[in-house]
C-alpha cells in the first residue's frame, strides 16, 4: 500500500467489540501501521472525539455520576453525540479522501442500547437512518472475546484510567456478566447479518493475541482498501 490509497475517496473503517476487547490498542497499532505506509488515517472515538462528544461522554461513562440516565435518554445522548461527529470529522474527512480509524459507531448502540438495555435493534436502527442519514462503514473490525476475558480486561483497563486521569468511565463494565452477555449475541447477530462489511476477529475464527489479531487486521485492511481503490478508479 502507499499514499494514493487516501487520495482517491474516503475509507470509513469501524472498530467494534465489548469494553475489554482490544480495540483502542488494534486502533493505535493499526493507525502506526498506516502511517508507515504513508496514509494519515483520521482517529476518532465514539462517545467524544468532538467538544460536544467528549461532554457527552463524561455524562454517559462516569460511574459515580449522581443521576441515573434512562436507556432511551442514554440511546439520544449517544446519537447525539455522533451526528455531530458525522457533521464535524467524518463527512469532512470522507471528502477529503481520508481513512478514518473510528472506536465505536452505530453498531455500539445496537448491542449495548439495543440488547444491553432491552430497546430493540429496530428503534436503534430506525433512529441511525433518521439522525445518521443512514451513513455506513465501508468495513468494521469486530473484536470479540470470551465474555469473562473482557470483563477482566475492562476492570483492569479501568482501574489504570482512574490512575491516570482521576475520572472514572466505568458505567458499563459495572453492569455485569448478564448484560455483557446480551451485549455478545448481538454483536454476533450483527457479524451474521452483514458479513460483507463486518469482519469477526476472536477466538472462535482462530485469531488470539494482540501480535496475531493486529496481523489479521492488516490483512483485512489491506484487501478492503486494494478492493476499494480498485473500484474507485472505476468510477
Amino acid at each position: 500500500m502507499n499514499d494514493s490509497l487516501s487520495q482517491e475517496r474516503g475509507f470509513f473503517i469501524t472498530f467494534e467489540g465489548p469494553d475489554g476487547s482490544g480495540k483502542t490498542t488494534q486502533i493505535r497499532r493499526t493507525a502506526e501501521w498506516l502511517q508507515k505506509r504513508g496514509i494519515d488515517p483520521v482517529l476518532l472515538r465514539q462517545p467524544g472525539g468532538t467538544p460536544l462528544g467528549e461532554k457527552i461522554r463524561a455524562i454517559l461513562l462516569d460511574s459515580r455520576a449522581q443521576d441515573p440516565v434512562s436507556p432511551l435518554t442514554e440511546l439520544a445522548l449517544m446519537f447525539g453525540d455522533r451526528a455531530q461527529s458525522i457533521h464535524e470529522i467524518i463527512l469532512p474527512a470522507l471528502r477529503e479522501g481520508r481513512v478514518i480509524l473510528c472506536d465505536r459507531y452505530t453498531d455500539s448502540s445496537e448491542a449495548y442500547q439495543g440488547a444491553g438495555r432491552g430497546l430493540g435493534s429496530e428503534r436503534v436502527l430506525a433512529i441511525h437512518r433518521a439522525i445518521c442519514d443512514d451513513l455506513q462503514p465501508n468495513l468494521t473490525i469486530l473484536l470479540l472475546p470470551d465474555v469473562e476475558k473482557a470483563l477482566e480486561r475492562a476492570s483492569r483497563r479501568n482501574q489504570r484510567h482512574i490512575q491516570q486521569t482521576g475520572t472514572d468511565e466505568n458505567r458499563f463494565e459495572a453492569e455485569g456478566e448478564a448484560f455483557y452477555r446480551r451485549v455478545h449475541t448481538a454483536y454476533v447477530d450483527i457479524a451474521k447479518r452483514e458479513p460483507k462489511r463486518v469482519a469477526l476477529i476472536g477466538p472462535g475464527t482462530g485469531d488470539d493475541g494482540i501480535e496475531a489479531i493486529a496481523s489479521r487486521i492488516r490483512e483485512i485492511i489491506t484487501t478492503r482498501l486494494e478492493e476499494h481503490l480498485r473500484i474507485g478508479s472505476r468510477v
